[in-house]
């Protein structure tokens, strides 16, 4: 039945999109990607009509769904009904307000995937904002999750715009191989899009961190810019990617940077939120890699912190790192000593590695605590957690570390609203 309903679903959304001819943006790569597109969103909607994926739809079932404009029914037949219906509307009849650009965000979970979302969609731009070892239990390799994720870039129109991070080295040498446009991004010098002077950005009374802020330097011009409510290279990459595709439809740089301002990162990347006890939590709950484990830890890092304040880490399982899962939670655990974390709770079997590689680095195990699940960890954290500790939240999707967030948030009233993970679907989960 599954099969059924996707192969029509990709009929109707090949139809609208034939009818329609929305220019398509696809955007992929191990990290950021959902980020990059919101930014994408953000800049091009102040001048166009712009349609983007909504929560995980990214796959064989999200893009149509995107594409048709509809949330998916779930088991609901009268809501399959009426999807099919408005799929049908927009085939016979003329959408005026369809829109003139689709953000698309495109996951490779699998090799394959990326061959047959093209199938659905053929996008104009490409964007890629990292190559990191992501799934790498059903690819292998970097070099073959590489090798599926650039397939976006490398099939596109002659008149196509390539955008891609300078700042992935596994990306640089791929610029050469393209026939389309290309439009780079990154902190590194030689990039087309510069990210300049990112500092973290605090209220009027610099007692309260903010967001960050840095500049944006592109053919001889320099924009400043604010991201509220977020922190990192991670977040300035989203905007980056965002910028660049303001530049391919001639957005002006005020207008971005203006854009750029309202933008908001999605739920669990790397967001502020204010905790019980005058805390502040870095929420990064969405997800797990070893690449943006290692992100989080190094801007973590670098945050000032009260004399009164401690850094607190809560590490949760990373996921679907097949025969690289060990040592890559012992690396973590290594970077979290380096990171000079004060105390570390960790939820999952597989995040006894972290406490390894912390203890190996020289963590004393008095400051390391562990978990079984988040349900066990979340009152503990609560009642030892003290004014002024900043404390990072981060762990696969399946270690559902939101709950922690949700345990120790000043609001948690506005959960549905702030966290990742909310829906029904969720909530009825243990």
């Amino acid at each position: 039945m599954k099969k059924i309903i996707q192969l029509k679903l990709k009929i109707l959304a090949k139809l609208i999109l034939a009818k329609y001819k929305p220019d398509v943006i696809g955007v992929t790569g191990s990290v950021g990607k959902t980020s990059a597109k919101e930014a994408i969103f953000a800049v091009l909607s102040v001048q166009y009509k712009v349609r983007r994926n909504v929560k995980n739809y990214n796959n064989e079932i999200g893009l149509p769904l995107t594409i048709i404009g509809v949330n998916s029914p779930g088991r609901s037949i009268v809501g399959w009904i009426k999807l099919f219906a408005k799929a049908l509307f927009l085939i016979l009849f003329k959408d005026k307000n369809y829109p003139e650009i689709l953000v698309l965000e495109m996951g490779v979970d699998r090799p394959g995937d990326m061959a047959y979302l093209q199938t659905i969609v053929k996008p104009r731009i490409g964007v890629i904002t990292l190559i990191g070892p992501v799934h790498l239990e059903f690819f292998g390799s970097i070099e073959k999750i590489k090798e599926e994720k650039t397939n976006l870039i490398k099939k596109l129109p002659k008149n196509g715009w390539a955008i891609i991070n300078y700042d992935d080295e596994k990306l640089t040498s791929v610029k050469e191989e393209l026939e389309n446009q290309v439009l780079t991004y990154g902190f590194n010098e030689k990039a087309d899009i510069q990210a300049k002077e990112m500092t973290f950005s605090f209220n009027d009374n610099e007692e309260k961190l903010r967001g960050v802020s840095f500049k944006i330097k592109y053919n001889g011009s320099t924009v400043p810019v604010l991201l509220p409510e977020v922190l990192g290279q991670a977040v300035v990459y989203a905007a980056l990617a965002g910028v660049a595709a303001g530049i391919v439809y001639n957005i002006n740089s005020i207008k971005i940077s203006q854009a750029l301002g309202s933008f908001k990162s999605p739920n669990g990347r790397l967001k502020l939120l204010n905790g019980i006890k005058n805390t502040i939590i870095i929420d990064d709950t969405y997800n797990s890699s070893p690449q943006s484990a290692k992100v989080a830890l190094e801007i973590f890092k670098k945050i000032p912190i009260e004399t009164s304040g401690r850094r607190i880490a809560v590490l949760g399982d990373m996921l679907e790192l097949g025969d690289y899962s060990e040592k890559a939670h012992q690396e973590i655990g290594q970077l979290v000593f380096k990171t000079k974390v004060d105390k570390l709770y960790l939820v999952g079997e597989r995040a006894r590695d972290i406490a390894r590689g912390a203890k190996k680095a020289g963590m004393l195990k008095d400051n390391i605590f562990h978990f079984s699940n988040s349900n066990e960890a979340k009152k503990f954290i609560q009642e030892r957690i003290k004014q002024n500790d900043i404390i990072l939240i981060k762990g696969s999707q399946g270690m559902r570390m939101e709950k922690i967030v949700k345990e120790i948030m000043a609001e948690p009233n506005r959960a549905e609203e702030l966290l990742v993970r909310q829906g029904k679907e969720w909530t009825d989960k243990n």
